[in-house]
């Protein structure tokens, strides 16, 4: 675990900055880098690949338990760092690729590499949340558990309950389970962000549907929150023109009351309404 002084040390003596445009907060707290790896109910021949790998404190943490780590860091300097700091352990069982995660093939990615089974884990720039979950969740090959370190308030919109869905929780909650496993303060990091952050566990992933039906059901769910203050019938008419009448029709002969709201339908009410369209 590094501490504060050899965060700063590594910097000067490398030459690096903490880039805040990359979203670089580095974890100092041990009590939180355990937590992260438990949750990852990590074994000895998992493939396991993280995004923003920074000075390693995870890395290395995971590279103990499993088989081998994929640490992907856009920061070209931090990735020569990270290397370094691999030669001097001996550890020989990850892999740094310098790149943007955003720009990767990741079909491809996983391909050449022979990974058909894997797990994400992950201090993530808290920027790109939700473009990297949608990523690996709609990713060709899925993996089977993501472990993400992230803002406190996204995680908790994903973990919502009834009443309080957004389309960020139902594009997570059609793919898998999450779970929030515990909130982590500011001081936990350095520097230390403004926000607070939370450990975000989806297990249990798996696609459920065709492509084309993600999209058919993505669509109406877009619909559906088109305007949240809006009864869902009146978002449901105005998105598919439809009268009033027809779009609680629908509704009815989904069991949905016509009274609902977005944020109140479930997938599986969701699912339902893609099939009556």
């Amino acid at each position: 675990m590094l501490s504060i002084e050899d965060i700063r040390q590594a910097l000067q003596e490398e030459d690096l900055k903490v880039l805040k445009s990359l979203g670089q907060n580095f974890l100092i707290d041990e009590n939180v880098l355990e937590d992260i790896v438990a949750s990852a109910d990590i074994q000895k021949d998992d493939v396991v690949i993280e995004v923003g790998p920074g000075m390693g404190v995870l890395t290395f943490a995971l590279a103990e338990k499993c088989g081998q780590v994929i640490a992907i860091e856009k920061d070209r300097k931090m990735s020569k760092f990270l290397r370094k700091e691999i030669l001097k352990t001996g550890s020989d069982n990850i892999e740094v690729v310098c790149d943007d995660i955003l720009k990767i093939d990741m079909p491809k990615f996983l391909r050449e590499r022979g990974i058909v089974k894997y797990k994400l884990v992950a201090n993530i720039p808290y920027y790109i949340t939700s473009p990297i979950v949608k990523l690996f969740l709609e990713t060709e090959v899925e993996p089977e558990l993501m472990v993400l370190l992230m803002q406190k308030e996204v995680a908790e919109r994903i973990c919502a309950s009834k009443g309080n869905l957004s389309i960020l929780a139902l594009s997570v909650l059609l793919y898998g389970e999450p779970e929030l496993v515990r909130k982590v303060g500011r001081d936990a990091f350095y520097p230390a962000p403004k926000v607070e952050s939370a450990i975000l566990r989806i297990g249990n992933i798996e696609k459920k549907y065709s492509a084309a039906d993600y999209q058919k059901i993505f669509r109406v769910i877009k619909i559906g929150f088109s305007s949240k203050r809006k009864k869902l019938s009146n978002n449901l008419a105005a998105g598919l023109n439809l009268e009033k009448d027809g779009a609680e029709k629908i509704l009815s002969d989904c069991g949905i009351d016509k009274l609902s709201r977005a944020q109140d339908l479930e997938v599986a009410d969701w699912v339902k309404l893609k099939g009556a369209i």
